[in-house]
């Protein structure tokens, strides 16, 4: 029930905000292309509920050239427009349909990669047990100024604790954060055993 709650709250949302981020994905998804060329989004798997593995989507921020490799990129590798992106959280945007498939929630933690699961039990315990969000209670709380092991900690309290009370405020401090630029320069260690440097954002897109 409280699943289906949930849900309903996330479609609510979404649909009825679609004025407000249809043209806007639009506009960043033209300027993607008209300014980088294709492949205007990026698609990368990831664990969602239950462990089943779904197409996560955002704009494409980094050359089409750096898909070719593995490991934590040079800053070089991230375009101009991506940093903007990156740096305004616009190439999340298009996550937005993620959760109108049921894929993701707007709020819940953050999706990890399937190699994530074999070097943590804590990526696959309590974590899994609901949709992954576009945005969490850790990244409302300090985004990449946290540690992985403080990140875990918030996703494991936000499993237990969760309600719509705290997705509304979450989903507020969210914003606020993003307005502010609150933990975009950060870098902590990766659980994979990659480091990145300033002016990353701890992700490979």
């Amino acid at each position: 029930m409280r699943h289906q709650k949930h849900r309903i709250f996330d479609l609510t949302l979404v649909i009825a905000s679609a004025p407000i981020w249809m043209p806007l994905l639009a506009l960043t998804a033209a300027l993607v292309r008209l300014v980088d060329g294709p492949p205007v989004i990026f698609r990368q798997e990831r664990v969602g509920r239950a462990g089943q593995i779904f197409l996560l989507l955002k704009f494409r921020t980094m050359r089409v050239s750096r898909r070719e490799r593995f490991g934590p990129p040079d800053p070089a590798e991230v375009t101009a427009l991506g940093r903007v992106l990156r740096a305004t959280s616009l190439d999340e945007l298009p996550q937005l349909f993620n959760v109108l498939r049921g894929e993701m929630a707007l709020v819940g933690p953050r999706p990890v990669r399937p190699a994530h699961l074999e070097r943590s039990p804590r990526f696959s315990g309590e974590r899994l047990t609901v949709r992954p969000g576009v945005t969490g209670l850790a990244q409302a709380r300090g985004r990449n100024d946290l540690t992985w092991d403080e990140k875990l900690d918030l996703d494991e309290y936000y499993v237990r604790h969760r309600s719509l009370r705290l997705d509304l405020q979450v989903l507020a401090e969210t914003l606020i954060n993003v307005a502010r630029r609150r933990g975009i320069d950060s870098h902590q260690p990766d659980p994979l055993g990659t480091t990145y440097g300033p002016g990353r954002t701890g992700r490979s897109e």
